[in-house]
Formats: structure tokens, C-alpha cells, sequence
């Protein structure tokens, strides 16, 4: 299996936000990467988008070149990401012929956010065991996330081919042991927007408000320590078991009281209408533009902080 360092050629199916952002992680760490999709003006829109991502501080190290279709593309690459559709049924046409045209050691991910790959990977009739999900957390550029998921006829080196190759990339891979829908950290921010949606639909709090509890309270810890961590930390010398013991009762009392939200069309229109409100103002491409840089300056300050 073709893994880390040996990794020359990546290819990418689906170029749009995420499988941009692959191509400009892939670039911007010297690899060369074969992309295709069937959009038209898809080429023009992903060198633009890569030259955007990059930026002049971060010169693409590798070559770009843009393939006439899926064989073409699986053929050259060491690696194939997919971000296309989250459709099962486009996912198994992509990968059916994905894994006839690419080599046997070629490992092909999926960027699916939320399907396992034990429904798809049957749709390949040559090698299933190298097909797998890595799902990056948008951009995938700037945040390391990536889940690894295995499915049920993955096989153990193509997991770990798959991790050591987002390591050589510089992420921050996890592997997922069992399959759910929408893998682990999609359902961390599921059950967090349950609780949002129900706060606001029962008139608790402003959908500005909500964010600005999260953005400037526990997000702030989480971007350094995750849930656990930061629940150990606080619990002085007894640490985590100290606020189980005492805090953890109240929790569950709370947790009896978590809303079940309907997404009925008046609450999208208030949820809708109170984002709207809330980012009246700043031009969303200059705010993902600053978040970026942010973020950037962020993973700087990470670094010194980083527990591994």
C-alpha cells in the first residue's frame, strides 16, 4: 500500500470547497495533484480557488494538472480523495470505477461527512479492502481534522496507510473503530445544534446571542483542550473525577431538560432570519477571508500548546 512519504500524486475527484482545499494542502506540502471533475469550468474555477487558498505566503510546491476523467485521474495518483456529492448513489459510481482503473495500492478515501464506507466500498469489485472515508473538517487546508473510518471490508494496512498518510500531510487524524452516521465529531456539533435550535425556538436566547455564548466562552478552551480535558482541568487537584462526583448529578438533571427540535419551517425562518441579522454588515467573503487568516495565526499559537 502506498502511504506517507511515498506519496507523490494525489488525486482528487470533486473540486469544489473541500476538494479544493485538499488540492491546496496537497500542493502546498509539494505534492503534485491530478484533480477531475465534470462541471464545466471546473479547471479554471479550482486554479482559482487554489491560487485564493494558497495565497503568496504559501507558494504551491507541486504540480496541478487537471484530468480528462475518473480512470485518468485514478490511473496516476498514489492516492485518491473523492469529495463530490454526498449521494450514495454517485458515491458508488465513483468508486466502482475508481477502483477499476487505479493500481492495487492505491488507497481511495472519501471526504463523506456523514455516509460509512461499508455503503459504498461494495459497489468495487477489485479491491474494497483499500477503500475508506478520511473526512477533513472545512477548510481542510487550515484545520487538521480528519476522521478515518474504516468499513467492514477495509483492511487494517489501508487504515493505517490512511493514517500515516494525513500525518505526512499534517493532520490530525483519529480512527473511528465502529461505522455511524456522520462518524464522531459531525454528532459532537449535532447534539450542540439540537440544544441551539431548541433555545431559540423556545424563545430562550437570540441566535446571535447563541454564538456569541460558544465563540467566546467554551470555544475558546475547546480550541486548545477538547471536552474532556478541559472538564479535567477545571477540576483542580481531583481533576475529571472530582467534577463527575459533584457536577455530574446536576448534569444529568440537565440533560433531562435538552430540547428535541423540529425543524418546522418557522423555526428555519427564525434561525435563518436571526443569522441574517446577526452578520448584517461584513461581506461574507471578506469574513471567511479574516477567519482564515485567523485561523492561521491560531494554528501558529497551537503549536505551543500542543499535548502530543
Amino acid at each position: 500500500m502506498i502511504t506517507g512519504e511515498n506519496i507523490r500524486t494525489l488525486g482528487i475527484v470533486g473540486t469544489g470547497a473541500i476538494g479544493a482545499s485538499w488540492a491546496a494542502l496537497a500542493l502546498g506540502r509539494g505534492l503534485d495533484v491530478v484533480a477531475w471533475d465534470p462541471a464545466g469550468g471546473a479547471e479554471e474555477r479550482l486554479r482559482t480557488d487554489v491560487t485564493t487558498l494558497l495565497g503568496d505566503d504559501s507558494p504551491a510546491g507541486g504540480g496541478l494538472r487537471f484530468a480528462g476523467g475518473l480512470g485518468e485521474t485514478a490511473g496516476e495518483a498514489d492516492m485518491v480523495i473523492e469529495s463530490g456529492p454526498e449521494r450514495l448513489d454517485t458515491k458508488r459510481e465513483i468508486f466502482a470505477a475508481l477502483d477499476a482503473a487505479a493500481a492495487p495500492g492505491v488507497l481511495l478515501a472519501s471526504s463523506s461527512s456523514g455516509l460509512m464506507p461499508s455503503s459504498f466500498q461494495d459497489a468495487c469489485a477489485y479491491y474494497p479492502e483499500r477503500v475508506l472515508v478520511t473526512h477533513p473538517f472545512n477548510p481542510p487546508h487550515l484545520v487538521p481534522l480528519v476522521e478515518v473510518v474504516g468499513g467492514q471490508r477495509t483492511s487494517e494496512e489501508a487504515v493505517e496507510a490512511a493514517m500515516a498518510t494525513m500525518r505526512h500531510l499534517g493532520k490530525k487524524p483519529i480512527r473511528i473503530h465502529q461505522e455511524v452516521p456522520g462518524h464522531v465529531a459531525n454528532r459532537l456539533q449535532a447534539a450542540l445544534w439540537r440544544e441551539a435550535y431548541s433555545l431559540v425556538d423556545r424563545g430562550i436566547v437570540s441566535v446571535a446571542d447563541i454564538d456569541t455564548a460558544i465563540a467566546n466562552g467554551p470555544g475558546l478552551r475547546w480550541s486548545l483542550l477538547g471536552p474532556f480535558a478541559t472538564q479535567h482541568v477545571s477540576g483542580g487537584p481531583g481533576g475529571l473525577r472530582h467534577v463527575l462526583e459533584h457536577l455530574g448529578p446536576p448534569m444529568v438533571e440537565w440533560w433531562e431538560t435538552l430540547g428535541r427540535p423540529e425543524l418546522t419551517p418557522e423555526l428555519v425562518e427564525r434561525l435563518v432570519t436571526g443569522t441574517d441579522q446577526e452578520l448584517d454588515g461584513p461581506d461574507v467573503t471578506d469574513l471567511v477571508a479574516r477567519r482564515d487568516r485567523a485561523l492561521r495565526q491560531l494554528m501558529e499559537l497551537k503549536t505551543e500548546f500542543d499535548l502530543d
